[in-house]
């Protein structure tokens, strides 16, 4: 696994392309109530980007999912394409859309107090409660 790639890729109907510098290879996975509603399962994100870079912002909508965090998908196609913090520069990026075939590390579950019974994952990973989730923010 190499560390300190760029990634790129865009939503479904190419209006929106994205590019994000990968400090870590690994994946996370989120299984908030927010995050199954809005994608049909749980989040599996790129955490460790920075550098993001957006074409097409004017094809973008951005809803305000809570008083601290909002998602952007494509107006057109409605592929999502962030989940991002108000303050400070933290962005997930869903991994599908950047994936080329890299070799990513699933190594995190987020939110695992609300994650459903009717699927688990078989990895080993380091997991989280909201709370916890919240303290670590908090403490940052």
């Amino acid at each position: 696994m190499k560390d300190g790639m760029n990634a790129r890729g865009s939503c479904l109907c190419g209006a929106v392309k994205v590019a994000v510098a990968v400090n870590k290879q690994n994946v996370g996975a989120c299984h908030c109530d927010m995050c199954r509603t809005w994608g049909g399962g749980p989040l599996l994100a790129l955490e460790s980007v920075s550098d993001v870079e957006i074409e097409g912002e004017d094809n973008i909508t951005v809803y305000a999912s809570s008083e601290w965090a909002e998602r952007g998908f494509c107006r057109r196609c409605g592929t999502h394409l962030f989940y991002r913090l108000k303050t400070g520069n933290h962005y997930a990026i869903p991994v599908g859309l950047v994936d080329g075939g890299e070799a990513w590390h699933f190594d995190s579950q987020i939110f695992i107090d609300q994650k459903p019974e009717y699927y688990r994952f078989a990895n080993e990973t380091h997991d989280m409660t909201g709370q916890e989730v919240f303290d670590a923010y908090q403490g940052s």
